[in-house]
This record gives C-alpha cells, structure tokens and sequence, in this order.
C-alpha cells in the first residue's frame, strides 16, 4: 500500500508518505515555504495545504500522485461538533468543517492527477495515537494522546494491541488541557498555538503559589476524563503585552499552570495503566511536547517506559493518519527509523549550492574534528548534516552548536536567535556518557523530550546548558546511529574533557528551522555564526580560522 498523510486542518501542515508499512518520508510545510508553522492557526486557513512537502515526500517516495491507493487526511469533519464555536473558533467552526469536507477536491486541485475518491478521513486524535504508538519502538502497548483539540475532544485514552486501536476514554471539549495553556501562554504575552514551550520554560523561574486555586477549575475526573472550567487569568497576573516586562506573578502564573497540568496528566496515566496492565506508554499531541511533564509521568507515573513520537504535535498527524490507514489495510507497521525524515544532499549538490553563492570554503579531512576544534576555541557553530528533521527538535542535522563551558552562551545564543533571555539551551550528549553527568529522566533520550537534573559536580563545567532549576533538556547521540555527531562529540572531549556540547535549532527568531542549503547560508549571512558547517564543507565567517 501506498498512502500520502496529511495533515491540513489547524496549525503545523505537513505530510508523510507510508509504503508497505515502513515510514519513507514526512516533512512540514513551514520547511518549504519558510512561514512559521505553515500557517495562521484560524478555522479560514483549513483550505491551506502543504502542497510542497506533500510533493517532496511523493518525490522522495518514487511515486507518482496516480500510483496512490490512499490519502489519509487528520481530521473527521462528520465529528465536528458545531455547537463549540465558543471554544477557539470565534463562529467560524462550520467553515472550518465546509473546508475539511472539501479537501478531497482542494487536493485534487493541488496535486493533479489525484484520485478524490481516494482521500480518506481519519479522526484527529485516532491519527495522534497512531502516530506514537504504531511508530513506537515495541509493539502492544498504552497510548495516551492530548492537545487543544480535535473534531470534538481534546484526549483520547487506549491501547493498541497487534496493530489494532482500542479506545478507553476521550475528553470531549470543551474541557482541554492543551486549549487552557494556550489561553495562559496567550495571557503570558506569547502567541498561542505556538509559544507554549515559552511558558514552560518561564516556569523554572517562578513558584506554583497559585496551584490551589487553578486546581479548583482543572482536574482529573477519575474515569480518564478531566474537567477544564473557564478562568480568569487577571486574577492571578496582569496580562503581559508581547514586548511587555516580565514579573515575577508572570513566573509563578506559569509554574501553576505547569504544575496543573503535570498532576492531571499523572491521573490520567495513573487510570490507564490500570486499564490496561501495560508497562509501555507512547504518547502524542501537542501537550506530549512538554519535556517537564514527560519526565514526571516517566519519574512518578506507573509505566516502565514511556516513548513520545519527537512530531508529537499537529504535524504527526499527518504521519499518524498514514500509519492508521496502513494498519486497516492490514499492512505490518515497520517501527519509526527515527526523526531525519526530511530533505537530505548529497555532498556534490551541496559543493554546487556553494560555488553558486561565491563563498569561500574548504573541503574537510573530517569535518567532526574541525568542528571540534573551533567548538573548543568558543566559536559558534552551524552544522547542516544529512535528512532534516521532523518535528520541533534540532536533533543534529539541523543545530547552531557552542560550548558549554561558558555560561555567557546562553546569552550569546539567545542574541544570535533573538530570542528571551529565560529561555534555555540544550545539551547534545554522548549516550554512553549521559548518566554520568544527568540524573532522573528516560536514558537514552534521543528526541530531546525529558528534562534531566544536571549532576552537581558538572553544573560549574557546563552552565550554559543548565537551567536556573538545575536541569537540561537532553539529546542523547547513539554512535551507531549518528557516527559523524558522535565522532565530533569525542573529538570535542578529546580537547575539553566534555562529553556535551551546546545544541540548539538553527534558525532565527520568527523563522523556521533550517531546511535545505540556501536557508543554511542565509542564517550564516545574517546571523553572527563563526562556523557554517555543511556536510564536508567548512564555511568560515570573514576573519576565521580556516
């Protein structure tokens, strides 16, 4: 089988292409078309397809748009409950479901040649599940999904067992974790259905003296259900102007509303594992991102192993919706071979991208031993290497890297992405090293979504990656699966006695991550980088040390 994802309906489009069960290709279109996030997530922007990355991936897939059998879309209109209007439509949820009912021809149109009736709608949560626990590493298991909303819920709790979904429990809106904080990240200055890792970074900073109350108005129900009530924010802050001063109730609003929502995803994993029996949970949804309260569910909750599918937002879906469908036809799902599904050169091609800019460069002995080098002297470096990623999380392909060793990074990566001053850098770790230096927390942690405490003894040798809290957000780097980082990792310890180094996304403020090599060139042309790092090419900024 043959079968093109997409996801289209709220924020984050992207798409995915499944052969014969086994992932081939998924990318977003915010990667193509550089707008942040695809687009405006409004009920009127249903129409917007990810026309390119739908395109790309059937490119990369060898496949003509005639060769489909299916098209898996990540939305159920025949769900919509258009009496919720209220809930983040603004009355414009019937138009939101006209435009899903119409995607079969909006995709026809997109992409001519596209059989309509082969288009086939997958409910927006059933896609998440399927997007974590189909692509898990093991086979039966828990599967926990939660974000601001689908068609007409906001959760869903079940299980998968040998290929087939059972569900348990769902939330119908419009009680949503995921919507309440969007609603604090919107009152906190940030934008919504965007900014919510802002929040939970702003957290660290603050105390959760406001818990008591929020709890009042949102928790559990004990029937894996939970109970969201309406609040009035100015209660506990004043509403922060995008460029207005943080304070300190700003800080503690945060917390709270963290901490909240940490306590009703532990009840909610607490019932399901008791359900279930299950000693393995995957977990998608825009509210799996939250790297805290992933490592509370894994620290505090009932299951053994906990795995979050590194596009757990809106963007999986569309990978969800595909892995559905192929699992209905009766297709063996093979496992997610990992997050560097997207555009990838071959170094020919990048060497003609740089010839045709006219920049000066030098093919590298071994690029990992000169990254090591300049990452030693405290340059700042862009490393461009392999397939792009999916999903939020720079995972090493797609990175601005520095040195961890001196705290004034933070600040200095910060000013390079243009970024909030609170906002924390991570480390990028050798997995064989990792449990000397972090604590608490899934090890090995490739994708970037627990928090780990940083060990005291290594808090002083690398301040810029640990938080005012006294925990990193940490990427673990397999040798095996990622030679070339990994070799740049010991080389770099070779120099510094530091197994880590600084890895964060490469890209500006406003802008999405990198994707293919003109973006690479433009942020090292506009940023203050030392070192562009491009397969085998070493860029260097005027000055530099070639």
């Amino acid at each position: 089988m043959r079968i093109l994802g997409i996801n289209a309906v709220f924020h984050d489009p992207a798409a995915a292409v499944v052969v014969d069960g086994r992932i081939v290709a998924a990318a977003e279109e915010e990667r193509f078309t550089r707008r942040k996030h695809g687009k405006s997530p409004v009920p009127f922007s249903t129409w917007e397809l990810p026309e390119k990355a739908a395109r790309w991936c059937l490119d990369e897939a060898g496949l003509d748009v005639r060769e489909l059998d299916a098209v898996a879309y990540s939305y159920d209109p025949t769900l919509a409950d258009h009496s919720l209007d209220g809930v983040d439509a603004g009355g414009w949820e019937k138009l939101r479901t006209l435009y899903a009912k119409r995607a079969p021809a909006f995709l026809e149109t997109a992409l001519p040649g596209l059989d309509p009736s082969i288009v086939r709608f997958v409910r927006h949560h059933v896609a998440h599940a399927a997007s974590a626990a189909l692509a898990a590493p093991f086979g039966n298991c828990a599967v926990l999904t939660s974000d601001g909303r689908g068609e007409a819920e906001s959760s869903v709790l079940g299980e998968y067992r040998d290929g087939k979904f059972l569900e348990l429990a769902h939330q119908s809106l419009p009680h949503s974790l995921g919507l309440t904080y969007e609603s604090a990240t919107a009152h906190l200055g940030f934008q919504r259905s965007s900014d919510e890792y802002k929040v939970m970074a702003l957290a660290s900073y603050g105390t959760p003296r406001f818990f008591p109350e929020l709890r009042e108005s949102v928790f559990s129900t004990g029937d894996g259900g939970f109970r969201t009530a309406p609040i009035d924010w100015e209660r506990f802050a004043p509403a922060r102007a995008a460029d207005g001063e943080f304070l300190a109730e700003h800080a503690d609003l945060a917390a709270s509303v963290q901490k909240v929502t940490e306590e009703v995803l532990l009840d909610l994993a607490a019932w399901l594992h008791e359900r279930t029996g299950h000693t393995e949970l995957a977990m998608a949804g825009g509210t799996a991102l939250n790297c805290v309260a992933n490592t509370r569910l894994h620290d505090e909750g009932p299951f053994d192993r906990i795995w979050v599918q590194p596009a757990a937002g809106d963007a999986g879906t569309a990978l969800g919706a595909a892995l559905q469908l192929a699992a209905d036809f009766g297709e063996t799902i093979e496992p997610m071979p990992g997050a560097d599904l997207g555009r990838g050169w071959t170094d020919d091609e990048l060497e003609t991208w740089l010839r045709r800019a006219k920049v000066p460069y030098r093919r590298c002995d071994d690029i990992a031993e000169t990254v090591a080098a300049a990452l030693a002297d405290n340059a700042v470096v862009a490393w461009f290497e392999g397939r792009a990623e999916f999903g939020p999380r720079a995972l090493g392909h797609r990175s601005l890297l520095a040195n961890p060793a001196h705290a004034g990074n933070l600040e200095r990566l910060n000013d390079v992405k243009g970024r909030e001053q609170f906002r924390p850098v991570a480390p990028m770790v050798l997995a064989e090293r990792a449990a000397e230096l972090f604590s608490r927390g899934p090890i090995p942690s490739p994708y970037m979504l627990f928090v780990h405490d940083v060990a005291p003894q290594w808090r002083d040798r690398i301040p810029a990656v640990t938080h005012v809290d006294g925990t990193a957000r940490i990427q673990t780097v397999d040798s095996r699966e990622k030679p070339l980082l990994a070799r740049m990792l010991s080389a770099f310890e070779r120099r510094t006695g530091l197994p880590t180094v600084v890895n964060t996304s490469l890209n500006t403020a406003g802008r999405p991550m990198v994707d293919d090599p003109r973006d690479a060139l433009e942020c090292f042309g506009s940023a203050p980088v030392d070192l562009l790092a491009i397969g085998p090419f070493a860029v260097w900024r005027e000055g530099g040390t070639a």
